[in-house]
């Protein structure tokens, strides 16, 4: 755990993680560098972009440490910054998000005052091709011990948190071997153990519906949720009322893909997910 004293000035290091989104990457770094509190360094992480992005970005010379790495997805680019990163707070953003002019000011101080806490994030616009619109109740954010909520769907979103980096040395980093949900099965690897500190306060923009979306490419995303529960029931630390939790959620899950799979008359994968929901009921049985 942190001492009960905090430094007075951590330093934070902004990590943006892009690629092929060479003009959405600009207005996410000037979003960064309108911060009422500078961060202490911005590293932009490109994923092998093949786009204009390495020549658009030349305009920032001197205001940014800029990585270009063969592609290996969100995740290795996230851990890639961290990596890189110098101050003891981590900000992500992600390429197609925004962060508003308070976003750093407001979390740094929350954390400054709150010593204990590892990870805080915050309210979010959302826009859908560049109009607002309002989040159903199922996104609202909760506070504290997350997890059982956030079992359902990722409640958290990466460009809205600002992380201590011993939370990293404690917790591990991204899983590079998913290619969706990575934040999903980290935010659930944090919050079996630790609260989510929540400043209910809109303090990021996350745009949707463009192209590029990984939503776009994986549109079953509970396929992958799966994926993420049944590995983090080898956690060891899991309470019995924990695993209870998550054994529910994935025989929902699977109950309901499999039930789509028989309607499109695929079979195999019926099978697949009957046999995942069936093998959970009888795990759940013997707690």
């Amino acid at each position: 755990m942190t001492s009960d004293r905090c430094p007075e000035n951590p330093g934070i290091s902004a990590i943006i993680t892009t690629y092929n989104r060479a003009e959405m990457v600009v207005e996410a770094i000037n979003s960064v560098l309108a911060q009422t509190r500078q961060a202490d360094e911005i590293i932009v992480v490109d994923d092998g972009s093949t786009d204009q992005t390495p020549l658009t970005l030349s305009q920032f010379s001197g205001l940014i440490r800029y990585f270009r790495f063969a592609n290996g997805g969100i995740s290795s680019a996230r851990n890639r910054g961290i990596g890189l990163a110098r101050y003891e707070l981590i900000a992500f953003l992600d390429s197609d998000d925004l962060w508003l002019p308070d976003k750093l000011a407001r979390q740094e101080e929350y954390m400054r005052q709150n010593c204990h806490c590892l990870i805080s994030y915050t309210g979010e616009i959302w826009l859908r091709a560049n109009t607002r619109i309002n989040q159903g109740n199922r996104h609202r954010k909760p506070d504290g011990w997350i997890f059982e909520p956030s079992l359902q769907l990722c409640l958290v979103s990466p460009s809205s948190v600002m992380i201590r980096r011993q939370l990293f040395q404690t917790i591990g980093l991204f899983d590079e071997s998913l290619p969706v949900c990575e934040d999903y099965d980290f935010w659930l690897r944090v919050a079996h153990r630790f609260p989510f500190h929540f400043i209910d306060v809109p303090l990021i923009v996350k745009r949707g519906r463009h192209a590029g979306q990984l939503s776009h490419k994986y549109p079953t995303m509970d396929r992958f949720r799966i994926i993420v529960l049944q590995k983090l029931l080898c956690q060891s630390d899991l309470s019995v009322e924990q695993r209870k939790q998550v054994l529910q959620v994935i025989i929902r899950k699977s109950s309901i893909i499999a039930a789509g799979c028989h309607i499109r008359n695929k079979h195999e994968d019926e099978n697949y997910f009957s046999a995942i929901k069936q093998s959970a009921i009888v795990e759940l049985a013997t707690l």
